[in-house]
């Protein structure tokens, strides 16, 4: 049998800590602020943003402890270390976006049947204030490692905050200048919908890390083909590929080759097909001479797909045929 493991890092962590670290604290400050003004002026739309916000200091402060947790090295049972706790965390606040969009969908109907009077300038100024702090902490965190989905969660929720301080700046707006104030309750809406959206994205994706699917850039069953096609390679079966945590995937395979081949040799180049097109640098394969035995029966508990090479001395096996 032989392994091979291979590790890659993104930028900085320590970047990325201090990054955060200033993005939290901008959208911290606004948030207190935004509910006392939301509060003041009656807006729902100002309370749903000031709501969204505390999820996204949420995320930030969870990407924080999560980057502080995965530089820790690997102990007792944690053969991974503390990888997944950004994914966790990422989950526990797509729950949380899904669960607020519809409550605030439910506010937002209740004030479009029943207009509650709103203080215009006060939603147009907040909402204008907000664009300038949310345009800074994007700009933050689109500087630290996108890659982490806990990072990407939180970028993609401020994003979604300068939307929807714009629909905010624009509800104002129209209820100073026309006193329509159902325009409160549509820029709510607008918010809940960007809610819905950022919560169903993550837990769409951390779930996919929890289940350990394959990455969604690579698909298992070409993969398994493209190693077939290794000079000297017999069979793939066992073929396993998911990731750790978001940004770092990892495969492992049985690789049988013909006998009086390499078997080391004919491993290193696998890992590199797997690492240079696939960006797979973790990697444990087992790789075995084989044998008419093995290729009828393969090992003892194979699961999965069973991948066999093409050769001229005849029909092309079934590439998909399972073995339980």
């Amino acid at each position: 049998m032989s392994a091979g493991h291979a590790h890659g890092h993104g930028v900085s962590a320590a970047a990325d800590r201090k990054l955060l670290s200033g993005a939290l604290a901008l959208i911290v400050g606004f948030m207190i602020a935004e509910v006392i003004v939301g509060f003041a002026a009656g807006s729902l739309a100002l309370i749903t943003d000031a709501a969204h916000m505390l999820t996204d200091a949420i995320a930030i402060a969870l990407a924080l402890l999560a980057i502080r947790l995965a530089a820790k090295p690997p102990a007792g049972g944690f053969t991974y270390g503390f990888k997944r706790v950004e994914i966790l965390s990422a989950q526990a606040n797509g729950i949380t976006l899904l669960l607020l969009a519809v409550y605030f969908v439910y506010e937002a109907v209740s004030r479009m049947i029943h207009p509650p009077e709103v203080k215009g300038a006060l939603v147009l100024i907040t909402g204008v204030v907000g664009i300038v702090v949310n345009l800074f902490a994007t700009w933050l965190i689109s500087k630290a490692n996108r890659s982490s989905l806990n990072v990407e969660g939180a970028y993609q929720h401020i994003l979604n905050d300068l939307f929807a301080f714009i629909a905010t700046a624009i509800a104002g707006l129209v209820v100073l200048l026309t006193g329509f104030a159902r325009a409160d309750a549509i820029a709510a809406f607008v918010v809940a919908v960007l809610m819905l959206k950022a919560g169903v994205s993550l837990v769409r994706d951390s779930g996919r890390i929890f289940l350990e699917a394959a990455p969604i850039a690579i698909d298992p069953q070409s993969l398994g083909a493209e190693l077939c096609a290794v000079e000297g390679v017999v069979e793939v079966h066992d073929l396993h590929v998911w990731e750790i945590t978001s940004g770092e995937p990892a495969a492992s395979a049985h690789i049988l080759v013909a006998e009086g081949l390499d078997c080391h040799q004919i491993r290193v180049r696998i890992e590199e097909v797997l690492a240079e097109r696939h960006h797979l640098t973790h990697s444990t394969l087992q790789v075995d001479h084989a044998t008419a035995s093995q290729q009828s029966e393969h090992c003892s508990d194979s699961h999965g797909v069973v991948h066999r090479a093409i050769t001229g001395a005849g029909p092309a096996p079934d590439p998909a045929s399972p073995h339980h």
